[in-house]
């Protein structure tokens, strides 16, 4: 499946090969595989201090059905990103401002239904055109749980794949199945560890993942590179259900240092 949406991404890609040469915008999926390792948080977070470095960013949540990217950010959209997908509206009308200077929400619609986009590749075309308005430094799509094809859609068109994961073994096996799948294609994955002690445990993880890839053989030119880790703090679920952003509120916690250091090892290996 993984293997057939690259194919059409890459033909629909070329064919805008020339509007998007010139553009700006790069593109950062961060996916998990497991539910509940606060990708999202972790998304909402990321996009904040990416903002205040000057970055401009337009954060998409692809969390279809499942949407709260817009409760993170205490919004209520008029209009939602499934708006532009049923035609109803542009993407420019789409696009809501956050309170943040330089953050920008596409923004998601949960107990959406969206069986009918089936090898549509409107998820694509999305991503095509923020890329062409080249109005965005980052483009940041928060993706869903699992790897359905939706979610592989917007993995194939995207040369920053970050994984956020945690140390829990079943968070872990999705994480080598995305691997797996990631390998056949694409040159590399990060990897974040979310709720993990130090950096230590995270490196420690990485290191062994990358073992198993090469005891199964997998691509041999295929990187996994880790870069760094997020320790668990109650103030951060406090502040989410606050509708307010850790990073803001506590600017200068352990925590947010340690996403600086996420963002450091992210910008050098952006594509």
């Amino acid at each position: 499946m993984f293997n057939n949406i690259s194919m059409q991404a890459s033909k629909l890609i070329n064919l805008t090969k020339k509007q998007n040469r010139k553009s700006k915008s790069k593109i950062i999926t961060i996916t998990s595989g497991k539910g509940g390792v606060g990708k999202s948080t972790f998304t909402a977070n990321i996009a904040y201090l990416l903002a205040r470095r000057g970055f401009k960013v337009v954060i998409v949540d692809a969390d279809i059905g499942l949407a709260n990217m817009q409760v993170l950010f205490d919004i209520r959209p008029k209009l939602t990103l499934f708006d532009y997908i049923e035609g109803r509206n542009t993407i420019n009308e789409v696009i809501t401002q956050t309170s943040f200077e330089n953050i920008s929400l596409i923004a998601g619609k949960s107990g959406y239904q969206y069986a009918n986009l089936s090898n549509s590749l409107v998820l694509t075309r999305i991503v095509d055109e923020l890329k062409n308005m080249n109005l965005y430094d980052i483009i940041l799509i928060d993706t869903g749980a699992g790897l359905n094809e939706y979610v592989q859609e917007f993995l194939s068109v995207s040369e920053n794949v970050l994984a956020l994961t945690t140390t829990d073994p079943s968070a872990l096996t999705d994480v080598y199945a995305l691997i797996k799948m990631l390998a056949l294609n694409k040159e590399k994955l990060l990897i974040c560890f979310n709720h993990t002690k130090n950096y230590q445990i995270g490196e420690t993880i990485s290191n062994s993942l990358v073992n198993l890839a090469k005891k199964n053989r997998l691509n041999p030119n295929f990187m996994v590179k880790y870069i760094g880790n997020v320790s668990t703090s109650s103030n951060i679920s406090t502040t989410s259900r606050l509708r307010k952003l850790f990073a803001h509120e506590f600017e200068n916690d352990e925590i947010t240092r340690q996403l600086h250091k996420v963002i450091d090892s992210l910008l050098i290996d952006l594509r």
